[in-house]
């Protein structure tokens, strides 16, 4: 682990320079010298260093100083399924950092499906957890601690002080962090019954995390949480069923032939629909009915706000935990004081309003609003022209939350942090093994839970009888030889799995021979499953991928004069340098290079289409490797294709410049 502790700054993890010299107040925070650092704050004068991005998570150091590295990869690896597609921005920021989302953002479901992910991750959960203290305060399992709410509660209504004794206790829990588990003792989610307050056995019949619902396993912290996520969309109605298919997948390919010749699921469901109806007497010919497609339209166009609503509400709950929490290198203090402050005044009116008081104002806003339309309208009107930026200026992220970051912007920062000391931060570890089939560890002692040891032991742990039970029954679907009987249903799929795995193969095949006669659509499909052999260790300066079908690296060269990002037939020392320096001097073929400050524009694209992506997952069981679009300010674009770590490239190069950018 490395850390190292400095005295230059009197004030904790605060920058050293204003944000006027930076972009935004993320690069001044990623540039600042920070009084706790890891492994990625500590500059880096030789080149490049790689500090473990091929290496086992426990061989890594801490990289941030203050935050574990587990919850720095969580924060990467949701980082990479929400932000797809950014553009640089020239617009000033009212709240003072940038990946904001922008408002002509586009629907798709892929889209809606990720932010309803982090819905369930943020704010379902969130108010799960709520829900479980209520529920252990009313059950009385805990009688020390319900016995103090219920006096306290008792107290305040007698001598008419509920409403400021709410605010300081909000005050107090805001401004002294450690008063937060003594009123509010954590315990496992998926352990406590919502219904009794009491102790219960996880759904997934073990206590392998923390944070989960059902308790699931998970190899690494976070993991748990984010598959409960996905199959909860998975499980979600008709709107759902293209969310979990990623209909209109930003970045698919234009002009790829496979996704053409793969029918549409979502399609499939609704003919599905028109048979029913058709055989209980309907009429649903499509050529007749003439509201079919005016409603498809009408909700696929309302669906646009009410993604963007979702994400707003998963923004503003992540905004308000990282000021409640702060994050390094963010500030402590200045959030927490700031949320503080409006609540001190709520409890210093609410000391001198009476109930009578309370309803003569709420009439009269009714009034006012009612009767006072013309006059409301003119003060827009004149708002409108005189400030066109009020609403924005108004918005909590632009007012009271000013500088506190979405997850987003922080994992952004944190990443920025890596690339100002050239100590680029490894990817979230990864493993095909699945998650051990054992409880977490638990100090009984300090868990507040009104059960015994005993209690706790059999429910966090599979009860034995139901563990010889599955052994049995998966004995009892065993063959001689122990592997899995076959229903004669799944014959015929393996059939059919058999045949499309075939057609897939086929078509890829006649691929390559299409891009040998220069059909460029034919080349982007080049690699797009790779061998095993194909995939092997990469980053942080090289990255295996294709340029125009053709086999090579790609280079981010941060040590040169100026940083750039290129295409080579064959890949460099490493350390980071100027590409023309670090390749084999008999290699010169660069087909590309560009400037990283002259990147306007990355977007993720697909290897294939959604459709396709089904298919040949289902089919042959392999991982797609997908591609990048780059685009310069003069609005060169460049197409990187079949790049297994992907996420890792784009991550690198949205950190390195100096770009304020938009996520579309």
């Amino acid at each position: 682990m490395t850390r190292v502790s400095t005295s230059t700054n009197s004030a904790m993890n605060t920058p050293t320079s204003s944000a006027d010299g930076h972009a935004t107040d993320s690069h001044a925070l990623a540039n600042a010298d920070h009084d706790e650092k890891g492994a990625a704050q500590l500059n880096q004068h030789d080149g490049v260093k790689d500090l473990g991005w091929n290496d086992h998570p426990k061989s890594v150091p801490q990289l941030v100083g203050g935050l574990d590295n587990e919850e720095l990869w969580t924060l990467n690896r949701r980082f990479n399924k929400q932000i797809y597609h950014v553009k640089a921005t020239t617009a000033p920021l009212l709240g003072g950092l940038d990946l904001e989302i922008a408002d002509e953002d586009e629907f798709s479901p892929d889209k809606l499906r990720a932010n309803v992910e982090r819905l369930y991750m943020t704010v379902i959960i969130g108010l799960m957890g709520f829900g479980k203290h209520i529920a252990r305060l009313r059950s009385w399992r805990e009688p020390r601690r319900t016995g103090v709410f219920a006096a306290v509660y008792a107290l305040a209504w007698i001598f008419n002080l509920l409403v400021p004794t709410f605010f300081v206790t909000l005050i107090v829990l805001i401004v002294y962090p450690p008063s937060r588990p003594i009123l509010f003792p954590p315990a496992p989610l998926a352990l406590v019954d919502s219904n009794t307050g009491g102790v219960q056995s996880p759904k997934a019949g073990v206590l392998g995390s923390h944070d989960s619902a059902t308790g699931a396993p998970e190899k690494h912290k976070g993991e748990a949480v984010e598959q409960e996520a996905s199959n909860f969309v998975s499980g979600i109605g008709s709107i759902a069923l293209s969310s979990a298919t990623g209909k209109h997948e930003q970045g698919d390919p234009e002009g790829d032939p496979l996704n053409k010749s793969v029918p549409d699921p979502t399609r499939m469901a609704m003919a599905g629909a028109d048979a029913k109806s058709s055989a209980q007497g309907g009429t649903p010919n499509a050529h007749h009915d003439k509201t079919k497609q005016p409603m498809e339209d009408a909700m696929w166009g309302k669906m646009r706000p009410v993604m963007h609503a979702i994400g707003d509400i998963s923004d503003g709950w992540e905004r308000f935990a990282n000021a409640l929490s702060p994050t390094p290198p963010f500030p402590k203090e200045k959030p927490r004081l700031v949320l503080a402050s409006v609540l001190v005044a709520g409890l210093a009116v609410s000391l001198f309003t009476t109930s009578a008081m309370v309803m003569k104002g709420t009439t009269f806003g009714v009034g006012a609003g009612f009767f006072s339309d013309p006059l409301i309208w003119r003060g827009l009107d004149w708002l409108n022209k005189n400030y066109p930026n009020w609403q924005k200026l108004l918005e909590i992220r632009n007012s009271l939350l000013r500088g506190v970051p979405t997850n987003a912007q922080l994992t952004i920062t944190l990443l920025r942090i890596g690339e100002a000391n050239r100590a680029p931060l490894p990817p979230p570890p990864t493993s095909d093994q699945p998650p051990p089939d054992k409880p977490v560890d638990l100090d009984h002692d300090r868990l507040a839970l009104d059960a015994s040891n005993d209690e706790i032991h059999s429910a966090i742990h599979q009860d034995p009888a139901e563990k010889e039970a599955a052994e049995v029954a998966a004995a009892t679907t065993a063959g001689a030889d122990g592997k899995p009987k076959h229903r004669h249903g799944e014959h015929i799929i393996g059939f059919f799995k058999g045949t499309t795995k075939g057609g897939v193969e086929t078509k890829l095949g006649i691929d390559k021979v299409r891009a040998k006669v220069g059909s460029n659509h034919a080349k982007n499909h080049l690699g797009v499953l790779p061998k095993p052999s194909e995939i092997g260790p990469s980053g942080p300066v090289d990255f295996k991928g294709r340029h125009k079908g053709n086999k090579g690296w790609i280079n981010i060269s941060t040590a040169a004069a100026i940083p750039c990002v290129s295409w080579s037939k064959e890949a460099s020392d490493g350390s980071g340098g100027a590409v023309e320096d670090t390749i084999n001097r008999h290699d010169k073929h660069v087909a590309f290079k560009v400037p990283i400050e002259e990147i306007k524009e990355l977007k993720k694209v697909g290897g294939l289409g959604w459709k396709a992506k089904i298919v040949v997952g289902w089919a042959t069981g392999k991982t797609v490797a997908d591609g990048m679009e780059i685009v310069d300010k003069e609005g060169n674009v460049w197409k990187l294709t079949a790049i297994h770590d992907r996420d890792e490239l784009f991550n690198r190069l949205i950190a390195i410049g100096g770009q304020k950018w938009e996520s579309w």
